[in-house]
Order: structure tokens, then C-alpha cells, then sequence
């Protein structure tokens, strides 16, 4: 009897079992599905930002119309520059930009833009910072000008750097037309139009030269121009500048920033 396999026996068969081998991984697959996980998470993040933004830009809006009594079709663009939703969960927007063409307040007409920084969201406390500007071009100067009794608001133009007008003094009954040009300010929040430059027919002529040619009359045109805009806007804005650019009439505006809080610098304020 020899040694090694078992002799077969009759009917059996012997099979050799060979081991599988292991199947293998796809790791393609692996990071296609992070992929789209990823793709998914980003668009959720996204649409989350866009209705933050939305809402965010749309009650500014409103709450601007509200505040100015602007009418509802009143074109108000509000820019709020980062991440929204990081600024809405820490609790302040960290810039916010407004701005509206040809707001009316008043006897006021100008183009508006409003820079604040550290605008809290819940709106319980002051405003971090804010600048604003008005721009009001030649026929809205005007209207404003009008207001102010003597002034010859029809004849003033923008020539920059100068406001100009044509004032007619009266000698013996004759008007006789002044050139001025006048150099705007700003003066304790009131408009202010110093007279800088004369002109008399197709000649220049001095401050001490009209004095002496027309006498106490010449005041009238020598004197400031004092504007109060003070009841055209919120007590806690504050003009604080003034120049002619590009022929528009450009003011600088100061905000208090207690503003959002305080009722009583959200009112009108007042001419002495």
C-alpha cells in the first residue's frame, strides 16, 4: 500500500478547493458620493445665504421707506457686503449700504447714500458708525433755494466750485443785475452761500468796488445766504459740508448713531 493520497474510492471524485480572492474595493465610488454630498451640503448653504440676504435687504428696505415716509415704489437699494448668515448669528451686519435717487424730504430733493457700520441686528442698540451723503443737482437746488425769501432761486446755476445766481439790486427804481458767485458751507447744520466773486454787465468787480458804487444797497449781495435745512431732516442728522462737483450740489451728512433707538432723533428737527 503506497503512501500519499487515499486511494479513490469508487464514485468519488477528488477536487482541489482553490481560495477566492477577495473582492476588491472601489474607492471611485467613495468619492463620488463625498462629492455630491458636498455639492448638496454647498447648495443647502447657499440657499440658506440667499434668504438671509433677502430678508436681511427687504427690512432694511421697508424699515427706510417707513422711517422717510417714501412711497412704496420708491426704488431703495440696500448692499450688504460678506456673509450674511455669519453676521445675522453674531448679531451685527458689519456694513450696510443705502441708497435712493431723488428722495424727497421736505423742501429737500436729492439722491441719498447711507454708510453704517456695526448695525445690530435686534436693533436695541447704537449704530457703530454712519456716513451719508446728499446730491442735489441744479433745478433741486433751486426748489430748496426757494424757500429762502429774496433769494433769486431762478437764476442760480452749478458752476463748480462755485453756486452762482444773478440778484437784481434796485438803483432808483432800475434793477440792475449782479453776478455772484457764492462758495457753499456748512455752518451749525445750515446751509451757508458766502459770496465770493461779483460781476457787474461783462466786468468783475471787488466787494469794496460795489460798496462804493451802489452804497448801503450793496449789502444785500454782499451778505451770506443762511439755508436751514434743519426741518427737512432728522434730528440726529446733521449737514456737515458742502461742494459743488461735476455740477451737482454735493452735502456731507452727519448721523448720530442713536439714532435707530431714540425716537426723538427720528423726528424732524427745528429752525431757529
Amino acid at each position: 500500500m503506497s503512501r500519499g493520497l487515499p486511494e479513490a474510492q469508487p464514485g468519488y471524485r477528488w477536487e482541489l478547493q482553490v481560495p477566492s480572492a477577495p473582492q476588491r474595493r472601489h474607492p471611485g465610488r467613495w468619492i463620488a458620493a463625498i462629492i455630491v454630498l458636498l455639492v448638496l451640503l454647498a447648495a443647502a448653504v447657499a440657499a440658506a445665504e440667499w434668504l438671509a440676504r433677502e430678508v436681511t435687504t427687504n427690512s432694511i428696505r421697508n424699515a427706510v421707506k417707513a422711517e422717510l415716509g417714501l412711497p412704496r415704489d420708491q426704488v431703495v437699494e440696500v448692499d450688504v457686503p460678506g456673509i450674511v448668515l455669519v453676521q445675522l448669528a453674531k448679531g451685527t451686519l458689519d456694513e450696510v449700504t443705502i441708497t435712493s435717487d431723488d428722495v424727497t424730504l421736505g423742501a429737500l430733493t436729492g439722491d441719498m447714500t447711507v454708510h453704517a457700520t456695526g448695525l445690530p441686528v435686534r436693533g436695541d442698540d447704537p449704530l457703530q458708525s454712519v456716513a451719508a451723503t446728499v446730491v442735489l443737482d441744479e433745478a433741486q437746488l433751486r426748489a430748496l433755494l426757494g424757500t429762502v425769501e429774496g433769494f433769486p432761486a431762478d437764476s442760480v446755476a452749478l458752476v463748480e466750485p462755485d453756486v452762482t445766481m444773478t440778484y437784481p439790486l434796485q438803483v432808483l427804481g432800475v434793477d440792475v443785475p449782479i453776478g455772484v458767485a457764492l462758495t457753499p458751507g456748512a455752518s451749525a447744520g445750515d446751509l451757508v452761500l458766502t459770496p465770493s466773486a461779483f460781476q457787474v454787465g461783462d466786468s468783475e468787480i471787488s466787494a469794496d468796488d460795489l460798496r462804493d458804487r451802489f452804497g448801503p444797497i450793496a449789502q444785500t449781495v454782499l451778505g451770506d445766504w443762511q439755508v436751514c435745512i434743519a426741518e427737512h431732516l432728522p434730528a440726529g442728522v446733521t449737514l456737515t459740508g458742502v461742494d459743488v462737483s461735476g455740477g451737482e450740489l454735493v452735502g456731507t451728512v452727519a448721523v448720530d448713531g442713536r439714532i435707530a433707538i431714540d425716537p426723538e432723533l427720528q423726528e424732524n428737527g427745528t429752525c431757529e
